[in-house]
């Protein structure tokens, strides 16, 4: 009898400590605010996985960027204190620069390409970011950032003579800007704001949605109508974090992330969109480049990927897999 109630005391501990490894709270941080899309999406997400997991797996967000910035994450998930975050490109481009492939300048010009690329090549930046330690839960679209400025930007000569923002920490744009001619005025996010009000600054290049979200165009008078460069979001994991779920459970987190990001992809162009109305409605006037400037800046644009291909700031297999899937696109049309 004793040895019968022993073995079903081991049985027992063994689920246990199973059960235990297996569970785990995922902290991830966000720049995104409490209430908006993007942090209802993930709760809505985190809350399906909790309840198929029977609450082995949930996550816990800190939002508004109460993490610090993109260097202050990285370091804060070395040490265990975080897991994981939202970033952009630029973000994650310190561990694998492949990952800023679908945001290169000139690169797309309508959504018709985006929606063709993107399924050809969000899988083979999954998979090569897990190779280096990460695992992406799921890329959402941000849209289309235009120029967004105090004066009307129709040439290159305009936007050369205003105070230009350029993200803090950004290569890519670094390397464009360069070879624009332009001398940019580096900024993190949080600051740009009061640029814009004290003169600081007087262009910025951000998408419709953002631009209202921030109040920018509190500031600002005008907006180019063209296409820039493309934005997405990220959710990505620590790979040693999430390779501590179970198989089971890791299938589902993939899952319901996936679904969720599905349902941010479409809401996010309709917000865009609805956006690019509000814009026009709040007095902000679009504007079209002069004729010429265009193909100018995408020649400009070429050689400048080109350039970060050569110094390894970007991809060279990835570049020219988008612009591979581009071409045939085109040539299709």
């Amino acid at each position: 009898m004793n040895k019968y109630i022993n073995s079903m005391y081991l049985a027992i501990l063994t689920i246990v400590a199973s059960a235990d490894v297996s569970a785990a709270t995922l902290k991830i941080a966000t720049l995104a605010p409490a209430g908006t899309t993007w942090m209802n999406e993930m709760k809505a997400g985190s809350d399906a996985i909790q309840q198929r997991t029977a609450g082995r797996v949930k996550f816990k967000f800190y939002p508004g960027g109460v993490m610090g910035n993109d260097k202050s994450v990285h370091r804060k998930i070395k040490i265990g204190q975080l897991h994981g975050g939202a970033f952009t490109p630029g973000g994650l481009a310190m561990v694998d620069s492949s990952i800023q492939s679908l945001g290169l300048p000139m690169m797309f010009r309508s959504y018709e390409e985006v929606d063709y690329v993107r399924p050809r090549i969000d899988s083979v930046m999954k998979q090569q970011m897990e190779t280096k330690g990460f695992v992406i839960l799921g890329i959402s679209e941000g849209g289309f950032v235009q120029i967004l400025s105090k004066q009307p930007m129709q040439d290159l000569e305009s936007i050369r003579s205003s105070k230009v923002w350029l993200p803090e920490g950004d290569r890519v744009g670094q390397t464009v800007f360069r070879a624009l001619g332009i001398s940019p005025i580096s900024l993190p996010i949080s600051d740009v704001f009061t640029g814009l009000q004290t003169g600081l600054i007087e262009t910025v290049a951000v998408n419709p949605t953002s631009a209202i979200a921030f109040q920018w165009h509190s500031s600002t008078a005008y907006m180019t109508d063209l296409p820039i460069t493309f934005i997405i979001g990220v959710l990505a994991v620590e790979q040693q974090a999430f390779s501590k779920l179970s198989a089971p459970d890791q299938a589902i987190v993939r899952q319901e992330m996936g679904e969720v990001f599905k349902r941010m992809d479409k809401q996010n162009r309709e917000d865009n969109q609805a956006a690019r109305a509000a814009l026009v409605n709040q007095g902000i006037t679009f504007v079209t480049p002069k004729p010429g400037e265009v193909e100018r800046w995408r020649k400009i644009s070429d050689q400048s990927i080109d350039e970060m291909v050569t110094d390894g700031i970007i991809s060279r297999e990835l570049v020219g897999q988008v612009r591979g899937h581009l071409k045939s696109f085109r040539n299709s049309q």
